[in-house]
C-alpha cells in the first residue's frame, strides 16, 4: 500500500502535466477567437449569397443545355445589364428603410417614353435619353415626396403609384401602340446600346458594372451615402445627429426613380417592343434579387456588390424556369417562395446576429502563471506589505477625475489626464492652482514629453495625440500597419495606453488590446490572449509601425537610461519585459520579472538609475486557477451576467521599485486604502513621488528619503536646464 501509494503521488504530477501541456497545445493551435472575428466582419453577409449562387449556377448549368456556351451567356449578360439597374433601384431604396413597388410600373413607363421619343419623334438619343431618365425620375419624386417629405407609408403609397402609373401606360398603349410599332428608329447609338459589345461583353452588362462600383463608392466612402446608411440603420438617430431624414429618404426614390429609367431605355433599345407586358411582376424579382443578396428589409445593411448576386441569381432562376419547360407561372411560384426564406432568414439572423456573437467571439485561453511571490508582512519577501504611503499628500483633491498618468515639464509644472479627455496642469511650486491645458477628448492615458517640449498623450479609443506648447492638438496617428493574416482589421487603434520617447525622438507606445475597446477590459482579461502590441510612431517620417505583437494586455513603457531598449509590462501575464532597439540584441525581447504579485501598470525612471513599476492590482488564487481553465470562463461568459465575472481586482495596489536585472529593491503599499487603494502610475520628481490612479479623484505625493533632491525626468532623458 506504501508503494502504491508513492508511486501515486510520483506520477500524478505528471499526468497533470501532461495535461496541462496538451491543453495549452489545443488552445494554441485551435485560434478559436477566429470564428467570432470572421462573424463579427461586415462581408460574412456575403456569404450565404455567395454559396446560393454557386448552388444556383451549378444546378442549373447540370440541368439546361448550353447554358455555358458563348451565346447563351452573352444573351443572359444583356438581360442582367438591365434586371440590374431595377435592382439597383430597389436597393438604394431598401438600405434607406424603403421599399418602392412601383419599379415595375415606372419601368414600364420609361420603356414607353424611350420608344415615342425614338420611334414616333425621331428623336437622337442624347435628347432620348435624359427625357426618360427625367420621366421616371419624377415617378421616383413623386414617391420620395409622398413617402420622404409627407411620412407616409411607403408599402402603401408605391403599391398607389405602381397602380396609377400602370394605368397611365395602359392608357397610353391604347392610344399610341401603332404609331410606336410603326416607326422605326435608324441610330447606331441606339444600336449599340441595345446589341453592341465591348470585348464581347455587351454594353449593358458593362454599364451595370461601372453602376455598382460608382454605387459603392457612394455608399462608403462618400457623405451621400453614410447619410443613407445612417438614415436606414436608425431615423431617430439620424434625426438626433442632424441629419436631413425626409429629404434623404425623398432622394433615393429619386435616385431609384432614375436607375429604372436607365434600364427601361436599354430594355427598349434592345427589344423595342411596347407591349403591356413590359415590367410586369418586375417588382417582385427585383425584391427577391435586392434581399437574396442580403441587403436588409430593415435598412442600414446593403450594398451594390449585393445587389449585383441576387440579381444573377433571380435572372439565373427565372430563366432556367422557362428553359426547362415548367408550366406558367412556375418561375413567379418559385421566386415567391424564395423570397419568403430570403426574408425569414433576413429576420432571424438581424436578430439573433449579436447573440451568436456574444457566445463566439469571447474565447478564452490558458494564461498559466507562475507562482505569485509572497507578500505577507514578516515573510522577508521584498513585496511584503507596509504602511509607507499612509503619509501620502493630496494635490487636486475632488478636481480631477481619473488620472490615470502624472508628468512634469522642464518647469516643473506638474500635468495628468482625466476621464473627461483634458489635460490639466497643476503650477508649480506648490501645485496648488489649476488650469485646464488642453482638451483632447476620450479618456487621456500614458504622457511623455519630447525634446522640443511636445506633450504625446495615449487616448483610449483615439490613438497618439500630441500637443504644443502653445497648447495646439493635433493627431500623431490613429493607425498602424495591418497585420498580413489578421481576419479582425488591426489597423486602427483600440486602446493605446502607455508611451516613452527614445532617444532618436521615435515614440514607442502599447496597446493594450485589439480587439476590445477600451470600457471592455475585463473581457480582455477573461481572455488572457495576447491581443495586445507594441507600436512605434516615427515623427520624422510620420510612418507607424507595430514591433511587438501578441502581447497579453502590454500598458506600461519606459525607455532604459542608456536609452538602448525599452521595459514593458504585460499586464494580465503579470510580468515585465524589455525590449531591445540597440545593439547585439537588437529587435530580441528578454523577462526581466517573470512573475510579480499583481498585475503590473505604468513603469518610469527612478533617481538612482532603477525604475519604478506601479501594480494596479493584486492576484489572487481563484483568480489565477481560472486562468488556467479556458472551459471554465467560457461558459462564465455565456451563462451570467458581466457584473458576476470573476476578474482580476484593481482595487488594492502597490508601488514597487526594481533594477534592470529584475531585483525588486522596495515596495510601498497604503494599507489603509485612503490615499491611493488603486495605483495607475507613479512619476519621481526633485525627491517626491507623485502617483496617479484611473479611479482616483487626485494626485498623491510622497516624500522618497534619501533621494536626489534636484534630479528630474525631463533632465534624465533631455539633458540639463
Amino acid at each position: 500500500m506504501v508503494e502504491l501509494a508513492t508511486s501515486e503521488r510520483v506520477q500524478a504530477p505528471r499526468a497533470t502535466t501532461i495535461a496541462n501541456a496538451l491543453l495549452k497545445a489545443r488552445y494554441r493551435w485551435i485560434p478559436d477567437h477566429l470564428l467570432g472575428e470572421l462573424l463579427a466582419k461586415r462581408w460574412i453577409d456575403n456569404i450565404a449569397p455567395l454559396g446560393f449562387l454557386v448552388l444556383t449556377v451549378a444546378l442549373f448549368g447540370s440541368l439546361i443545355p448550353g447554358f455555358f456556351e458563348p451565346a447563351s451567356l452573352a444573351n443572359s449578360a444583356r438581360q442582367l445589364g438591365e434586371f440590374g439597374f431595377v435592382v439597383l433601384a430597389m436597393m438604394v431604396v431598401m438600405v434607406a428603410g424603403g421599399i418602392d413597388l412601383s419599379v415595375g410600373s415606372n419601368f414600364a413607363l420609361g420603356n414607353f417614353v424611350a420608344l415615342a421619343l425614338m420611334n414616333m419623334l425621331g428623336w437622337p438619343v442624347w435628347q432620348a435619353l435624359p427625357c426618360t431618365l427625367l420621366a421616371c425620375g419624377l415617378v421616383g419624386l413623386l414617391n420620395g415626396v409622398l413617402v420622404g417629405l409627407l411620412r407616409l407609408r411607403a408599402f402603401l403609397t408605391t403599391l398607389v403609384t405602381l397602380i396609377i402609373i400602370r394605368a397611365i401606360v395602359d392608357m397610353l398603349l391604347l392610344r399610341y401602340a401603332v404609331q410606336i410599332s410603326g416607326g422605326m428608329a435608324s441610330s447606331a447609338a441606339w444600336d449599340f446600346i441595345g446589341f453592341g459589345s465591348v470585348l464581347g461583353i455587351p454594353f449593358s452588362a458593362l454599364l451595370l458594372v461601372a453602376a455598382v462600383l460608382v454605387g459603392h463608392v457612394v455608399l462608403s466612402r462618400t457623405r451621400p451615402g453614410w447619410r443613407v446608411m445612417a438614415v436606414g440603420g436608425s431615423r431617430r438617430s439620424a434625426h438626433n445627429s442632424g441629419l436631413s431624414v425626409r429629404w434623404t429618404i425623398c432622394g433615393t426614390y429619386v435616385a431609384s426613380g432614375v436607375l429604372v429609367g436607365m434600364a427601361s431605355f436599354m430594355y427598349a433599345a434592345r427589344l423595342s417592343s411596347a407591349g403591356a407586358d413590359a415590367g410586369v411582376g418586375l417588382e417582385l424579382a427585383a425584391l427577391a434579387a435586392a434581399i437574396l443578396g442580403g441587403n436588409s428589409l430593415g435598412g442600414g445593411r446593403g450594398s451594390t456588390g449585393k445587389a449585383l448576386i441576387g440579381a444573377v441569381i433571380v435572372l439565373i432562376i427565372t430563366n432556367g424556369v422557362v428553359r426547362l419547360g415548367m408550366q406558367a407561372g412556375a418561375g413567379n411560384m418559385v421566386l415567391g417562395l424564395i423570397l419568403l426564406l430570403a426574408a425569414a432568414v433576413d429576420v432571424r439572423w438581424l436578430k439573433n446576429r449579436h447573440k451568436i456573437l456574444s457566445k463566439v467571439y469571447v474565447s478564452p485561453t490558458v494564461n498559466d502563471l507562475p507562482p505569485a511571490p509572497a507578500t505577507a508582512a514578516g515573510s522577508g519577501s521584498p513585496y511584503a506589505v507596509n504602511d509607507k504611503l499612509r503619509s501620502v499628500e493630496l494635490i487636486g483633491l475632488g478636481r480631477v477625475e481619473g488620472p490615470e498618468d502624472v508628468i512634469f515639464d522642464r518647469a516643473d509644472n506638474l500635468y495628468c489626464g482625466t476621464r473627461h479627455g483634458d489635460v490639466m496642469r497643476f503650477l508649480a511650486p506648490d501645485y496648488g492652482t489649476m488650469e485646464l491645458f488642453a482638451h483632447i477628448g476620450g479618456h487621456t492615458l500614458g504622457m511623455a514629453f519630447d525634446r522640443d517640449e511636445n506633450l504625446y498623450v495615449c487616448v483610449g479609443g483615439m490613438g497618439l495625440y500630441r500637443v504644443a506648447p502653445d497648447r495646439t492638438v493635433s493627431k500623431a496617428t490613429d493607425e498602424t500597419n495591418r497585420s498580413l493574416f489578421s481576419v479582425n482589421d488591426d489597423s486602427r487603434l483600440r486602446l493605446a495606453d502607455d508611451l516613452d520617447i527614445a532617444p532618436d525622438g521615435r515614440v514607442f507606445f502599447s496597446e493594450a488590446t485589439i480587439r476590445y475597446e477600451m470600457h471592455q477590459w475585463p473581457v480582455d482579461a477573461l481572455e488572457g490572449r495576447g491581443n495586445g502590441r507594441i507600436v512605434c510612431y516615427d515623427p520624422a517620417s510620420g510612418a507607424t509601425r507595430t514591433v511587438l505583437r501578441n502581447l497579453v494586455f502590454p500598458n506600461g513603457i519606459c525607455t532604459a537610461h542608456d536609452g538602448r531598449s525599452i521595459l514593458f509590462a504585460e499586464t494580465w501575464a503579470c510580468r515585465i519585459s524589455r525590449y531591445w532597439l540597440d545593439g547585439p540584441k537588437k529587435g530580441q525581447v528578454e523577462t526581466v520579472i517573470p512573475s510579480l504579485p499583481g498585475y503590473p501598470d505604468n513603469i518610469n525612471r527612478a533617481s538612482d538609475g532603477n525604475y519604478w513599476l506601479a501594480v494596479v492590482g493584486m492576484r489572487a488564487p481563484a483568480v489565477d486557477l481560472a486562468f488556467r481553465m479556458p472551459g471554465f470562463r467560457r461558459r462564465m461568459s455565456r451563462r451570467i451576467a458581466q457584473d458576476e465575472w470573476l476578474y482580476p481586482n484593481i482595487n488594492t495596489g502597490c508601488v514597487v521599485k526594481f533594477n534592470e536585472r529584475g531585483e525588486v529593491l522596495d515596495a510601498l503599499w497604503d494599507l489603509a486604502g485612503v490615499n491611493h487603494p488603486m495605483i495607475t502610475s507613479m512619476r519621481e520628481h526633485k525627491g517626491s513621488l507623485y502617483l496617479g490612479g484611473i479611479s482616483n479623484n487626485r494626485i498623491g505625493r510622497y516624500r522618497l528619503a534619501g533621494a536626489d533632491q534636484a534630479w528630474t525626468g525631463w533632465d534624465s532623458y533631455w539633458g540639463g536646464r
